[in-house]
């Protein structure tokens, strides 16, 4: 995807977050599986980060799965920790050659231990790379970080 019009550097926001929902929505409209628009949401991320690299924006924040999301049908949400865990091995090396970083934020605690190595070794793979951020938010809600912020004030009174 090629931008059409530069923009002005300081017009560009530091930090763009999206919030990635309706890939559901998008395969059903179009008589497909469900898993079906999570791939194809897979390839417009493709698309985002390729144009956030260009404006120059330093990070890109999705949040790819709420903390809520483990709610869903198991054959679905296994599913997408397939879907996770064959974009990290698949796209860790492209974002490396890219020269862009991964970061992963949000609970890990709840995912299986092999998507927990996977998210380690693609984080310390692009660990080096200053061009842009590209972090996913992966277990993550609005309780949880306000549970963890509180959790660290309490480690800094104690401290």
């Amino acid at each position: 995807m090629e931008m059409t019009k530069q923009a002005e550097p300081s017009s560009v926001p530091r930090h763009v977050a999206i919030i990635m929902d309706g890939n559901n929505r998008w395969a059903k409209k179009r008589f497909m599986p469900g898993v079906a628009g999570h791939k194809a949401g897979v390839d417009a991320v493709r698309a985002v980060i390729e144009v956030c690299a260009q404006a120059k924006v330093e990070v890109l924040t999705l949040f790819a799965f709420s903390s809520e999301n483990w709610q869903r049908p198991a054959a679905e949400v296994s599913a997408l920790m397939d879907l996770f865990f064959r974009a990290l091995r698949r796209e860790a090396k492209r974002l490396n050659e890219n020269n862009i970083s991964l970061r992963i934020i949000g609970d890990r605690s709840r995912f299986h231990p092999d998507l927990q190595m996977a998210m380690r070794e693609a984080e310390a793979m692009t660990a080096g790379s200053e061009r842009f951020v590209l972090q996913i938010a992966a277990n993550y809600g609005g309780q949880w970080d306000i549970a963890q912020a509180a959790q660290q004030l309490a480690r800094q009174v104690q401290a």
